[in-house]
């Protein structure tokens, strides 16, 4: 499998995100949000945090991976975990 994935300096977003040198979603493998933003000042999050979702095979077969590498697509998506930011603000 080939992967790159580039983070933006901002955290929350990637520059880059190709599988197999096809443009990629992180929605296709999980959701990102603050899981604590009652705690967060405005426009900033207190803790945000990347979720990943079961495998289907819609999306092994759209980037043609299998199982265990959908399993460590999710484990890099969780640069998207950073916690608390103001970048926002």
């Amino acid at each position: 499998m080939k992967l790159n994935i580039e983070v933006y300096s901002a955290l929350c977003a990637l520059r880059t995100f190709e599988i197999n040198d096809i443009d990629a979603d992180y929605e296709d493998f999980g959701s990102k949000y603050d899981a604590d933003e009652d705690n967060a000042e405005p426009y900033c999050c207190s803790d945000m945090r990347f979720f990943p979702k079961p495998a289907s095979q819609a999306v092994l077969d759209k980037y043609n991976i299998n199982v265990d590498e959908y399993s460590e697509i999710c484990e890099k998506l969780d640069c998207l975990s950073f916690g608390s930011c103001g970048w926002c603000e």
